[in-house]
């Protein structure tokens, strides 16, 4: 199952580059909403390799996910590759310079099965896709809003 979403931000590519790769605020940001996440590589520096531990309750379930940087190529973008019970998962963030001061941002995210109740689990989100990518899109569209609300403003 794929999500992806593309939008065009009013930041230059090393702006919208150290807002994807901020991850201290992303694993703040998923602290505040209740979801468990540790750090758990010894790596200090940002390179591929870094790696998360995450849990969380899901349709009543606590499920546990690691999460790998497996791409950091500044600054074109970022990949991170997760692996849960009954999932594999693989998320692109991927930048291109339209001037310079715009960036084009296309985020996809593939998320594949490895048991049979993984392929259900699916089966029943695509059943939810268009609500499901509606709801992915606008958090794309409010991330590229935050980047945007975070660039100096010249008159």
């Amino acid at each position: 199952m794929q999500f992806s979403s593309k939008e065009d931000i009013d930041a230059p590519i090393e702006a919208v580059f150290a807002a994807i790769s901020d991850f201290e605020m992303f694993e703040r940001s998923v602290i505040r909403r209740g979801i468990e996440v540790e750090r758990v590589d010894d790596t200090a520096a940002v390179a591929p390799g870094l790696a998360w531990n995450a849990a969380f309750d899901l349709r009543g379930k606590r499920r546990k996910l690691h999460l790998t940087l497996s791409r950091f190529e500044s600054p074109e973008g970022v990949e991170f590759e997760s692996e849960s019970a009954g999932l594999t998962g693989l998320m692109s963030v991927d930048l291109v310079a339209l001037s310079p001061r715009r960036t084009r941002m296309a985020i996809t995210l593939n998320l594949a099965p490895k048991t049979l109740s993984a392929r259900l689990f699916l089966q029943s989100l695509k059943l939810a896709k268009g609500n499901l990518t509606k709801r992915f899109k606008l958090k794309v569209a409010d991330f590229a809003k935050s980047v945007e609300d975070r660039q100096p403003h010249s008159a």
